[in-house]
């Protein structure tokens, strides 16, 4: 091939690399998408109250997360469909599109951030460990070479673990599962967010006597939503809906909905502004 062939050929391969290109910046992003649609999905467990739970009587999605998601297809005019998903699938879900957000009692670690994006923070919680009495477990410590029950794919197993490494650790695809393990003595402790294990404790009734919670956090979760990674302006969009809630005092109301000193978790008050997505390393 001459020289001037081979050049014009090169030269036809970059105006065609530099077409396809264009064509993907251009590419209307996920904010348009969902304008376009009308709609958008957001990702929900279901199965963790107070943040997102199947309501008895109406049989709907509600909760705190829930009606942060409310309030965000509001601000941007389009419909709300809520999606139903394993702790395990949360992240898997955002990247191939089945979702555009997640509202499922995510924590945001500096691990995650390498595969999507965090909203500002919108809860702060902690992990703890449920214990029957009759184990004669009174501290985290003796939960080594022990059996413990938990949910799959979240941040609680590898928390336990760093905690006390020779832990024995069986995996559940829901909360409520591990807790009903816990009490059909598959394993010794539960370990869990505070707050589910707040609520899971108030549901055992004069059960109650026979459990308790440890004192000992086995860490700090700051929870968020999820947003697909690169997807700045749908990003700008929830941070700029989430400041809104906290400027008016709607954040402080839907706490206190869900969480606040009338509910059966009875929080006395709020530890937390929602104004940062930083988390420490």
């Amino acid at each position: 091939m001459s020289l001037t062939r081979r050049t014009a050929t090169a030269s036809a391969l970059l105006a065609v690399s530099a077409s396809l290109f264009g064509v993907q910046v251009a590419r209307a992003d996920q904010l348009d998408d969902v304008k376009k649609k009308g709609e958008i999905v957001v990702g929900v467990l279901g199965t963790d109250e107070p943040n997102s739970f199947i309501d008895a009587k109406t049989r709907e999605f509600v909760g705190y997360e829930v009606d942060l998601a409310k309030a965000l297809a509001a601000k941007l005019g389009v419909k709300l469909r809520l999606k139903q998903l394993a702790v395990a699938a949360r992240i898997p879900e955002l990247q191939q599109g089945h979702v555009d957000l997640l509202a499922a009692s995510l924590t945001h670690t500096k691990e995650r951030e390498a595969v999507i994006e965090f909203s500002l923070t919108t809860f702060v919680t902690g992990q703890k460990v449920m214990v029957k009495k009759t184990s004669g477990i009174t501290a985290v410590p003796q939960l080594a070479g022990k059996k413990v029950v938990t949910v799959k794919g979240g941040t609680q197993e590898p928390n336990i673990r760093k905690a006390v490494p020779n832990v024995d650790v069986v995996t559940f695809e829901t909360g409520p599962q591990a807790f009903q393990a816990l009490q059909q003595g598959k394993g010794l402790a539960l370990v869990n967010d505070e707050v589910s294990l707040l609520d899971q404790f108030a549901k055992l009734g004069p059960l109650q006597a026979q459990y308790q919670i440890l004192d000992q956090n086995l860490s700090v979760e700051p929870l968020a939503i999820g947003i697909k990674k690169g997807e700045t302006r749908l990003k700008a969009q929830v941070d700029g809906l989430l400041r809104e809630l906290e400027k008016s005092g709607e954040a402080e109301r839907l706490f206190n909905k869900w969480y606040g000193p009338d509910t059966k978790l009875k929080f006395p008050r709020r530890t937390f502004k929602i104004d940062s997505d930083k988390v420490e390393g």
